[in-house]
């Protein structure tokens, strides 16, 4: 059995209505998996937006194994304490990471996010030390096209992410950078500028898959046509 568990912030929470891209992921491995797997973590629900909670359990579908472990404002910060205890309870086999967002914009800059990033994975890899690791970088977002500050720490954060990776990656708990969404637009795959309508989560989704059937050899490449 194949435990996967989703990692992130709003952008993999999602909010009330949504598919979320951790849907189309499941929906991908059904089709290209082999064996049996399953989405793990310890929470469930979505973002409400009008409690401003995560309490709301209004996918637009909801017929899916919903487990991750998200949050609406988490970020590095906030997961790296959470980690070891959430691999444990589930006995995750693969973390599917997106988060850096919120830790620039608001907690750690580029160098001390980084420096969570490391926590992270050590208490990963403490829970679990065989755990796989596919780490997406921050992907394109509005602040980052209208503050040229910001946009440094994201760029910076991004390349510090990669190295990371690289120091840390090891045969038996690999660390596995994912390439940024495939012509990703801010325009057209988000709702806000920032997080993704339907076309924005199955670019995630994308990403994530690829890099697993690229490096891993896991499932099957995204359909095209979805991205």
């Amino acid at each position: 059995m194949l435990r996967i568990m989703p990692v992130g912030d709003s952008m993999t929470i999602g909010s009330a209505g949504e598919h979320t891209w951790r849907y189309w992921m499941w929906r991908h491995l059904c089709t290209t998996y082999g064996g049996p797997f399953a989405l793990v973590g310890p929470r469930e629900t979505l973002h409400d937006k009008t409690t401003d909670a995560p309490t709301s359990y209004a996918y637009a579908d909801p017929d899916f194994p919903r487990a991750h472990l998200a949050g609406w404002g988490e970020g590095w910060l906030h997961m790296a304490p959470l980690i070891g205890g959430a691999v444990r309870e589930t006995g995750a086999d693969v973390l599917l990471v997106s988060l850096g967002l919120i830790d620039l914009g608001f907690y750690t800059n580029a160098e001390q996010t980084a420096e969570n990033v490391r926590a992270f994975v050590a208490a990963a890899r403490e829970a679990n030390p065989r755990i796989r690791v596919v780490l997406l970088p921050v992907i394109p977002n509005i602040r980052a096209r209208t503050d040229a500050d910001f946009a440094t720490q994201v760029a910076l954060f991004n390349d510090l992410l990669a190295k990371t990776a690289a120091d840390l990656d090891e045969p038996r708990s690999p660390l596995l950078p994912a390439s940024l969404p495939s012509s990703y637009d801010i325009h057209t795959d988000t709702y806000d500028g920032t997080h993704p309508n339907q076309s924005g989560e199955h670019k995630i989704a994308a990403a994530f898959a690829d890099a697993m059937y690229q490096a891993w050899d896991v499932a099957g490449p995204y359909p095209a046509e979805s991205t």
